[in-house]
């Protein structure tokens, strides 16, 4: 079932409003079972809020919270089949592993022998059998990482939420553990929310985005969609591309504030016109022989190295950014203040509905 054709019988449906002084979140959810979504965006958009408020730990002050059919607005947090991986873990530090994930279990009421058999049967699964009877200070960051996922995955919970998994991590174990979180995350039968700010984790992880920004829901879809089709200029960042919202009128785009571009799509109306830093030629001098349709005078803004190459913020005629080689760069005398001509070909720009 498509959740996004209607409201699922089972799985999470909610409409979030929580108020906190000038802040308002207003975001609503459906998820269903078996689906990760992940809540993007940038500090400060509600996506902590929202997750808690999940959780039964911000109340609502509007709204409903509804999972597998039964209303959880009133429901304490303990009461709730919802487990949490935390974005510190929050092992307890003087029990062993396989005793942080018996926690939950024994919680339910299941009994010591019970609950460590539970435990130790969900440390197998996550590939820390040889790790049960350390503490969290002999563990490394990801081997916690994956008791915090054993610990809330052990009380069987219809809602996994998780709060930056991989925030902690350092980068090499952050690239093996979030392979490992994804094939843990596909198994997982209920439904699991993930917030993060880290576009790489949303896209690994999820199977549908939700990207807040001020509190509300700026656009949802599949991963690959909102990174072909970015409808705000933080979105954008995000994925690397150059976004600009104009009127098209067949193969030309008027922007907003800016010169026109030119595309490859026949469109007419308000459109958004992209494409990525890569796309863009410098010149210090004005072309004659280029066959780039678009042309546009610009100054550097600033330069920064971005993985092998240098980032050239532009400003002029049309704000843009460039990416380029350390070679060109150096071959164009690129630095702050110096004027240059940028084009983009009209095959390299995409242009799509507003």
């Amino acid at each position: 079932m498509d959740v996004r054709a209607g409201t699922p019988v089972d799985g999470l449906d909610a409409h979030l409003v929580v108020e906190r002084g000038a802040f308002r979140l207003d975001v609503a959810l459906s998820v269903a079972p078996g689906e990760v979504v992940a809540l993007l965006g940038p500090n400060g958009a509600g996506k902590t809020t929202a997750l808690r408020a999940l959780a039964g730990l911000t109340p609502l002050t509007g709204g409903r919270l509804r999972l597998d059919g039964s209303a959880l607005d009133g429901t304490p947090p303990e009461s709730r089949p919802v487990g949490v991986v935390f974005q510190d873990y929050l092992l307890f530090p003087h029990l062993t592993a396989l005793d942080n994930v018996a926690f939950g279990p024994r919680c339910q009421g299941a009994s010591k022998a019970e609950a460590r058999a539970q435990a130790a049967e969900w440390l197998a699964r996550l590939g820390l059998a040889a790790h049960a009877g350390a503490r969290p200070r002999r563990l490394s960051g990801g081997q916690a990482q994956r008791v915090a996922l054993a610990r809330a995955l052990a009380t069987r919970p219809r809602l996994l939420l998780l709060d930056e998994p991989l925030a902690a991590l350092d980068a090499r174990t952050r690239l093996e553990v979030r392979a490992q979180l994804r094939r843990h995350l596909a198994e997982f039968e209920a439904v699991a929310v993930l917030v993060t700010h880290d576009p790489l984790d949303a896209m690994v992880l999820a199977d549908r985005l939700v990207v807040v920004e001020h509190g509300r829901v700026v656009q949802e879809g599949e991963p690959s969609d909102i990174a072909r089709h970015p409808r705000t200029d933080y979105i954008a960042q995000l994925v690397g591309l150059n976004l600009y919202r104009g009127e098209a009128d067949g193969h030309s785009v008027r922007l907003d504030a800016g010169p026109p571009i030119t595309t490859t799509e026949v469109l007419t109306g308000p459109v958004f016109v992209a494409f990525p830093p890569s796309a863009v030629t410098l010149y210090r001098d004005r072309p004659t022989g280029a066959s780039a349709r678009n042309l546009w005078h610009c100054e550097v803004a600033g330069l920064e190295t971005h993985g092998d190459q240098i980032r050239a913020d532009l400003t002029g005629e049309l704000p843009l950014a460039a990416d380029l080689t350390t070679v060109a760069a150096a071959e164009l005398d690129l630095h702050p203040g110096a004027r240059v001509w940028a084009t983009v070909k009209a095959t390299q720009t995409h242009a799509y509905p507003v």
